[in-house]
């Protein structure tokens, strides 16, 4: 790559953090960079992966406040976590891309909506859960975590989205709750996807290096915008990410194939 393309890859990374740390989906903002900079689709996806995963940390240490009382929650999601992208990563590696790349904005697009109706959702569940309570995930949502995990390992774009959903099918309502833990699990399941594909082979670790200084620095400082937003204006951003991901998933995928 040459300088200016390194410095896109920075930018992009940088915003990716800042929108992951918020709502997620900055997938979508620095995979179409790395593949504009002449990196072959896996390679860029895997690299992807990597550069991206510690810029959880620095939300994570972001949100060490909301996490209060919510430890009893981290350790069923790293599980979960670890297990789905162990196995996402493995099909990527196995399978070609191009049938799961056309689910892509359907499953964004079916996240946003669980997400944008998740208080009617919540009516449904015999009793909702309240934030910090462990025996609340549920075997359903369990199921439904893990098949994120997998996703998240074999592309990831829209895993936030996803996980925030789940969260609020939980009984969750505290936005930067749901945040903090949506950062311990995509965070953790991008981290164990990335060790599968730096195993294999599969990443660029110079442009990962870019990639990490970026998202980090953008997931620290989304922090702040986050709360200074509020809970209400952020639910919204995360609504309206996911209907503009979906949007631009089609496009990519169906209407204007690679």
């Amino acid at each position: 790559m040459t300088y200016l393309q390194l410095g896109l890859v920075f930018a992009a990374s940088f915003v990716a953090g800042g929108v992951n740390s918020v709502a997620g989906g900055g997938t979508l903002l620095t995979f179409p960079v790395l593949l504009a900079g002449g990196l072959d689709s896996i390679v860029a996806n895997a690299t992807n992966s990597a550069g991206l995963a510690p810029g959880a940390l620095a939300s994570f240490l972001g949100y060490r406040k909301e996490l209060a009382g919510l430890k009893q929650l981290m350790l069923p999601l790293a599980l979960i976590a670890l297990l789905g992208a162990t196995i996402g990563a493995l099909l990527l590696l196995a399978t070609p891309t191009k049938i799961f790349d056309r689910l892509i904005p359907f499953l964004i697009l079916a996240a946003t909506l669980l997400f944008a109706f998740q208080d009617q959702l919540k009516k449904l569940g015999k009793r909702p859960a309240s934030s910090g309570e462990l025996d609340k995930i549920t075997l359903t949502v369990g199921f439904f975590l893990l098949g994120v995990a997998v996703y998240g390992g074999y592309f990831g774009a829209g895993i936030g989205i996803l996980t925030l959903a789940a969260l609020g099918m939980l009984g969750m309502t505290e936005i930067h709750r749901m945040n903090g833990l949506k950062t311990i699990f995509t965070g953790g399941l991008n981290v164990v996807a990335s060790v599968v594909l730096m195993l294999k082979g599969k990443v660029d670790f110079p442009i990962m290096g870019v990639m990490i200084v970026g998202a980090m620095l953008g997931g620290w400082l989304a922090v702040g915008v986050a709360r200074k937003l509020g809970a209400g204006n952020v639910r919204k951003l995360v609504i309206a990410i996911g209907v503009v991901l979906s949007v631009q998933t089609l496009l990519r995928y169906w209407v204007f194939p690679p």
